[in-house]
């Protein structure tokens, strides 16, 4: 990465984390540059045509910096007010972007086809309320690179929906012939995040709480992985196909929530066989979040949920771990100089 490359780190309670000097030197980003007061920012996404573009989902509604993050103006639209917890920006059409909403708001999922200017609620059903964990909130939103109607959305104690015609129409893919029906207590999966490799063959990737779903059909058929004997841990989070090679998957994952410790794994067959990659610095929780960019897709940046960020030059072979440790990290872009 250039000298000059520009580090974003989504905090929660911090707003955003800025670096302009490839993570040498750190500004916070808060209410002076236009975010409010100790944002939670749930998620970080930049325009892949126009990088400098970011927009990033808080707690209250949707902001966007039109300079690499150094200042920031609130969105008003339908996501006003809303708790966004996801945002996905279409890799074929950037005209196209989505966000996905929670607790303590109600979860629902939100399209833009203007760039991110205006937004509409789209028909996505969602539990009001789980019994055992309050309202579900949307952890995971994955577009299909190869079917561009296709897109995915993983809720937490909500488990998957699915669109075929780019977020007109919904259907809920848990149950018979799919991911794992509720049990007897109607219980449903608590998804964590989601993802779809070009491959081949293209795989959409379920990722909850304690195992990784794969499909290779569309959601007609689920096949486990048989995380507790695959993986040397047993609570999974995050997931990220590398653009340049769809067949190569990272998974984030950890002891608990929010745990001790953590690792990233990577396949290189899209999830046939794994290899724990190997970090400097032993973890201080779970690695929560992995990120890759197009523009360069051999830089990966992976984080603990408090506050480790760890960066490869070389598509996950050697990691280094960044001297600047935050509070709970959500997300991280980076914007080439």
């Amino acid at each position: 990465m250039p000298a000059n490359t520009t580090i974003l780190v989504g905090t929660v309670g911090e707003g955003v984390m800025r670096s302009a000097d490839d993570g040498h030197t750190w500004r916070r980003m808060g209410y002076p540059q236009g975010l409010h007061t100790d944002a939670l920012v749930r998620a970080l996404v930049c325009d892949p045509g126009r990088p400098e573009v970011v927009f990033a989902g808080t707690d209250i509604g949707l902001y966007r910096s039109d300079d690499a993050g150094q200042t920031w103006r609130s969105v008003e639209s339908a996501l006003s007010g809303y708790n966004v917890w996801a945002l996905a920006v279409h890799p074929a059409d950037p005209q196209t972007m989505y966000a996905g909403t929670g607790i303590p708001t109600p979860a629902g999922l939100f399209r833009s086809n203007d760039r991110g200017v205006t937004w509409e609620k789209r028909p996505m059903e969602a539990a009001e309320e789980d019994r055992n964990f309050g309202v579900p909130r949307v952890t995971g939103i994955a577009i299909d690179p190869v079917n561009r109607g296709n897109i995915w959305v993983g809720l937490e104690v909500d488990g998957i929906r699915h669109s075929s015609d780019g977020g007109d129409t919904w259907v809920t893919t848990d149950g018979n012939g799919s991911i794992r029906p509720p049990d007897e207590h109607n219980v449903v999966p608590d998804v964590h995040n989601v993802a779809v490799a070009a491959g081949p063959p293209k795989t959409v990737f379920i990722v909850t709480n304690d195992d990784v779903y794969m499909s290779t059909d569309d959601g007609m058929k689920w096949n486990a992985l048989g995380m507790s004997e695959v993986f040397p841990l047993s609570f999974a989070r995050g997931i990220v196909a590398q653009p340049d090679s769809p067949n190569v998957i990272f998974v984030t994952i950890g002891d608990a929530n929010p745990g001790r410790t953590g690792a990233v794994m990577r396949s290189k067959d899209t999830g046939l066989t794994w290899e724990t990659l190997s970090l400097p610095v032993q973890p201080n929780s779970a690695i929560w979040m992995v990120n890759i960019q197009p523009n360069d897709p051999k830089v990966v940046f992976a984080a603990s949920r408090y506050g480790y960020l760890y960066r490869s030059g070389d598509g996950g072979d050697s990691w280094t771990k960044l001297g600047r440790e935050f509070s709970e990290i959500s997300s991280v872009i980076w914007i080439p100089g």
